[in-house]
């Protein structure tokens, strides 16, 4: 039977020696007086806790008995209501959300480490919690005084959860078709009516209220994307005192029965003229939900990464003690009858993979919560807009590169099981399962691959991305480690082939959709290049030849030899072209 548990050494290694997160949050006078390094040690240490001795051994039974959906009301798995009752008295829910209204106030440098835990542990259940805080963002970012002060605290606590409507039957990704349709009333509410389809937590029995956030549009909205408005629908009404009354025109009409994430509720919802109050300004609501959909999908990335760990530490204590023939050197465990199937090539291949990628995911993760937090609380315009400029151009990286390179290496855990990763009770299949959908939700991660190079590169001419390319060679000019020459060369890569698909841009339209994926894998192994240089520079500084930091060495060294070399690959699937994309008509297919 697996089990998780939180690699506390690693989460503080990258948080205090890698981005000396202390000394920033001591710079930034509002996180100054929140947050230090024993504060963050602590909730690092109690978070470890909830999710392993709480949430993990939830996992497996909640994946064989799945959320059930019963005359309209969805019943979580057994001990998902009594386990969510401890996580949100604990205030997990509002970590990072806005003290006025109840929340922790804490940066997200610290949250992505409790996310990845939270997934790690317990991908169902922590996508109940992650929706809550999404729909808290967009609330907070843009509602009325009056939603924020009567909505955002019950939503800290936990009490309420949050929900996120996009979606219809004939609309995914082509949000400016929605049908649902929103009405004015003279009390300034609205009458939403409409369905919306896969929406996480749209129905659960974990709280008293869900709090729905929709997409929708006015009868004389414009038409396409710039008519969408956003509006808050609560399941049950809530009175001007914040007590509830009667239910609401919202209802469940199915829930979905899928792959994977099973014990988290994928609901059919359907909105019967419910009163809904308009989130933002009208015709704005698309940009008003991507404050919540830019949230998640750095959290759904973080899922990669996280079912990524948890395989790891399966897939590596497994290979500790499996028996399996001899090393090709000759005996190492001459005393038993074979030796572990960690000495042999291909296991240590495939460990190696899954380690080098996840520790430079987690470490990367670090760097976006970073970049947020400089653009939230940093006293300096100049400083908040450069931050503001990473984040848009780092999170289609960050939810794509993590969740393609989660999956893969569930798949290496798996593997390294062999014929016992294919079996529900060793846990490998059920991670396989459960990280696919990370590729698909929050935006498919082909349309993450063209919002990265279709808008965050070639829309604004490489400017986002020179801040970055100039930052890492700023980086590698202070700190020499072993590496620096072949992460200059990645990013030099990256920098010349941006600037030729601009110019093929201009004369072939279908150039940044041929490129577009191929090209945001070459822009992920260069982040994490440039996250092992200074995970490197870090074990450095420690002046200690430790077993840890020992550890750190030889993995970037496996990672510059052995991964990073698959952009001159990508570099040539790139420089191809689309015409042989094109080449066949759709019959021929």
């Amino acid at each position: 039977m697996p089990s998780y548990k939180a690699d506390l050494r690693d989460a503080r290694f990258i948080l205090h020696e890698v981005f000396e997160a202390p000394a920033l949050w001591a710079s930034l006078p509002t996180l100054a007086e929140r947050i230090d390094a024993d504060t963050a040690n602590a909730i690092l240490e109690e978070a470890a806790k909830v999710t392993g001795d709480l949430l993990a051994p939830l996992n497996r039974s909640g994946d064989e008995e799945g959320a059930k959906w019963i005359d309209g009301q969805v019943q979580t798995p057994a001990g998902f209501r009594e386990a969510y009752a401890t996580y949100a008295e604990g205030g997990w829910v509002g970590l990072s959300g806005n003290p006025e209204f109840g929340g922790m106030g804490m940066p997200k440098m610290l949250a992505v480490a409790f996310e990845e835990m939270l997934y790690a542990a317990n991908s169902s259940f922590a996508l109940y919690s992650a929706l809550s805080s999404g729909a808290c963002l967009a609330i907070d970012a843009h509602a009325s005084e009056e939603l924020k002060r009567r909505y955002l605290p019950p939503l800290y606590e936990g009490r309420w959860a949050g929900s996120m409507c996009l979606t219809e039957a004939h609309a995914g990704t082509d949000l400016g078709i929605i049908r649902t349709r929103a009405e004015p009333q003279a009390d300034g509410s609205y009458r939403i009516t409409g369905s919306k389809i896969f929406i996480t937590g749209g129905e659960q029995d974990l709280t008293e209220n869900i709090i729905h956030l929709v997409l929708a549009k006015l009868p004389d909205a414009p038409a396409g994307p710039r008519g969408i408005s956003l509006f808050l629908v609560p399941k049950v009404l809530v009175g001007d005192d914040g007590s509830l009354g009667a239910a609401n025109a919202v209802s469940c009409g199915s829930i979905e029965h899928k792959m994977g994430i099973k014990a988290s509720s994928t609901c059919v919802m359907n909105f019967d003229g419910a009163r809904g109050y308009l989130v933002g300004e009208l015709n704005k609501g698309l940009a008003a939900m991507f404050t919540m959909m830019n949230y998640e999908r750095l959290s759904i990335g973080i899922q990669g990464i996280g079912c990524a760990e948890a395989s790891y530490q399966a897939a590596r204590d497994y290979a500790r003690e499996r028996l399996q023939s001899r090393a090709a050197t000759g005996a190492v465990a001459p005393e038993r009858v074979a030796d572990p199937i960690i000495v042999h090539a291909d296991v240590r291949r495939m460990l190696l993979t899954m380690k080098t990628l996840t520790e430079a995911g987690r470490a990367f993760a670090c760097y976006v919560g970073q970049q947020l937090d400089l653009a939230k609380y940093a006293e300096d315009p100049a400083q908040r807009e450069r931050a503001e400029a990473l984040v848009a151009l780092l999170t289609p990286v960050a939810k794509a590169f993590f969740t393609d390179t989660g999956f893969e290496s569930c798949v290496h855990g798996q593997q390294v099981f062999g014929g016992h990763g294919y079996i529900r009770e060793w846990g490998q299949e059920q991670l396989v399962r459960d990280v696919r959908i990370a590729q698909i939700y929050e935006g498919t991660n082909g349309i993450q691959a063209l919002d990265l190079l279709g808008r965050k590169v070639v829309g604004n001419g490489g400017a986002a991305l020179r801040l970055f390319a100039e930052e890492i060679r700023t980086f590698a000019a202070a700190h020499e480690t072993p590496h620096n020459a072949a992460l200059l060369d990645a990013v030099e890569r990256l920098e010349q082939l941006s600037g030729w698909l601009l110019e093929q841009a201009k004369g072939d339209l279908n150039a940044i959709g041929a490129a577009s994926v191929e090209y945001l894998h070459l822009f992920g192994y260069t982040a994490y290049a440039y996250m092992w240089v200074r995970m490197v520079a870090a074990a450095n500084r420690a002046y200690s030849d430790d077993a840890f930091y020992a550890g750190k060495r030889a993995s970037a060294a496996f990672y510059f030899e052995r991964l990073l070399p698959r952009v001159q690959g990508l570099e040539g699937s790139i420089r191809a072209g689309s015409a042989s994309l094109y080449s066949l008509d759709a019959e021929q297919f």
